[in-house]
């Protein structure tokens, strides 16, 4: 069978892109002389595993880089890494892991912000010298009643007007250490009275007295995201900073910095804004995702329910189907939610080409046929793909007993029922047909065995005048393979779950978890993370870290048919 292995890209996978207003502005700009290269770069913050939100930034960042390969095209990894308290090492391996496994490769090495820590202080010091920064004693809730609101303007620090020689000492008083968390601050001196509340002398460094992941003990200042970002920039010959449309706002701020510092370059960084990628029935703040860890509401960032990068990459999605995803998806500056069936129909359509077929039967039902030989074992050849001859045969065992799925008998089954009844007759997928002729129940009424005859005329054929509608799966009892059989489902019935009390959204049934599933025993030998259409039934992958030779476990990445786009609501 077709194998997707743990390190696989899909890369082979290409996806087409199309032009959208950043590249415009680009082919502009390259056409007028603005810039002869193109860089852009992906600034994750290493507090949390990235979700599909970032896969679109990333699909944007790297893409262009990948597009304009001609001009330079370069995409630079760089860690937002300026708040020790939330970051950690785990959440920068899983994000390069993340990138990595879309199918993308960085320019040089990764870069952080903190290894600007150096060159930043230094900028820092020069806006002070420059009468453009002062050194603030207003805590948090000061600051908030100074800054003013959206109709009304701000009022100046007391701190304001203090000299440089004093903001000077007061800097690096708080860089030694003298002065306690939220004592001081560092602000940009711009216009209290600015309609743009960012703008409003805004903080750009603060104290921070803990241990830093890379940098260890050496600062206990660390400089605020707005400050570092187009800084980092500029020292990277950063030419286009791409990013979601709430930090529009923020653009001012961006160009103020870089307008007073003595830039390190001849680049000089120019911000674009596009619409971020909102999912229904998802929700992507990872304050909120962490809390359902710690509620242990799923088991960990890459649980299969959760919509981060690593739990799409468990469930069993493929790099070229969320790349694809976000290339139908777009990029807009207008605001928007895409329907969660765009991204399950972009998993459907690339297995529905990729994933080899095999049968698995979930909840399990005996039928023997009482016609067959006893011991006789039969090699019947099934396509491992029904339309890609290039993909082989593989070989099913058959025997005198079977499992089928408990769903596929009814005992008073209605007209239309074409699955098996008592005295109909069904086909067992690329094998007999067969008739149900008794059935057998335990002492509480509870159906536990079939018994049928089979025509040993029909192997792959149809008799003449003989009508048989239904089609069942079955597996071999004798040659079963027991399996789990994880059914994973949408986290949330709401919406909109993104909402303070987000936790009343959780759906129930998000995961339902079969221990006593049976397998064709082609299934006993799969790799973490293979993909496969279990026929009649949807796409399932191979765990990644819990499946075993001994009780594989299978995760299922999506229904063969959509039911989410429609939702009736519950209750």
């Amino acid at each position: 069978m077709t194998n997707t292995t743990e390190n696989s890209t899909d890369s082979s996978s290409t996806t087409e892109r199309r032009s959208n207003f950043i590249r415009n502005i680009i082919d502009d700009d390259l056409a007028n002389g603005v810039n002869s290269e193109v860089v852009t770069r992906f600034p994750p913050e290493p507090n949390g595993f990235l979700h599909i939100g970032h896969a679109k930034s990333i699909c944007l960042n790297f893409g262009i880089a990948e597009d304009y390969a001609n001009a330079g095209g370069r995409c630079n990894m760089r860690f937002d890494d300026t708040n020790p308290a939330k970051e950690s090492s785990e959440f920068v391996s899983a994000i390069q892991n993340d990138v990595k496994w879309l199918g993308f490769k960085w320019s040089g090495e990764v870069k952080s912000s903190s290894g600007y820590f150096d060159q930043l202080h230094e900028f820092a010091v020069e806006l002070i010298n420059k009468g453009k920064a002062y050194v603030c004693s207003l805590d948090g809730d000061q600051m908030r009643e100074y800054r003013g609101t959206l109709t009304s303007p701000g009022k100046n620090s007391p701190d304001r007007e203090r000299s440089i020689e004093e903001n000077l000492d007061l800097f690096a008083r708080m860089r030694a250490g003298e002065f306690g968390d939220g004592e001081l601050s560092l602000r940009a001196k711009i216009d209290m009275s600015s309609p743009n509340i960012k703008m409003r002398d805004p903080v750009i460094y603060r104290i921070r007295k803990m241990s830093h992941h890379e940098t260890g003990d050496k600062w206990c200042i660390y400089p605020m995201y707005d400050f570092t970002q187009c800084l980092s920039d500029a020292i990277e010959g950063v030419t286009y900073s791409l990013c979601t449309m709430e930090f529009e706002d923020n653009r001012p701020l961006y160009d103020w910095v870089l307008d007073n510092v003595t830039l390190p370059g001849p680049t000089r960084p120019r911000q674009i804004e596009f619409a971020r990628l909102n999912l229904n029935y998802t929700l992507t703040s990872k304050r909120k995702l962490k809390r359902l860890i710690d509620d242990q509401v799923v088991d960990n960032w890459d649980d299969p329910r959760m919509p981060t990068i690593s739990g799409l990459r468990r469930r069993g999605y493929t790099p070229s189907a969320i790349r694809q995803f976000c290339e139908n998806v777009g990029v807009t500056k207008a605001d928007g939610v895409v329907d969660v069936a765009m991204l399950t129909h972009a998993i459907r359509a690339d297995l529905e080409e990729t994933a080899p077929r095999a049968m698995c039967v979930l909840r399990p039902l005996k039928l023997v046929i009482t016609n067959y030989p006893e011991g006789q074992v039969e090699e019947l050849a099934s396509p491992t793909h029904p339309a890609h001859e290039h993909m082989g045969v593989r070989t099913l065992p058959f025997s005198r007993e079977v499992y089928i799925e408990q769903d596929d008998f009814m005992e008073d089954a209605p007209k239309k029922f074409f699955r098996l009844a008592p005295g109909k007759e069904v086909r067992l997928r690329n094998a007999y047909i067969i008739r149900c002729d008794e059935v057998i129940k335990d002492d509480a009424g509870n159906i536990v065995e079939l018994r049928c005859t089979y025509d040993a005329d029909t192997l792959g054929k149809n008799p003449e005048g003989r009508k048989v509608k239904g089609v069942v799966h079955w597996v071999s009892a004798e040659h079963a393979l027991d399996c789990e059989v994880r059914l994973y489902d949408q986290l949330f019935l709401a919406e909109n779950p993104d909402t303070e009390d987000y936790m009343q959204h959780l759906n129930p049934e998000s995961l339902v978890v079969l221990n006593n599933c049976k397998a064709e025993p082609s299934l006993a030998h799969t790799l973490p993370e293979q993909r496969f259409q279990f026929e009649r039934l949807g796409y399932f992958c191979t765990d990644r870290y819990d499946s075993t030779a001994e009780k594989p476990v299978f995760n299922r990445t999506v229904a063969l048919r959509d039911t989410w786009a429609k939702i009736q609501k519950k209750g």
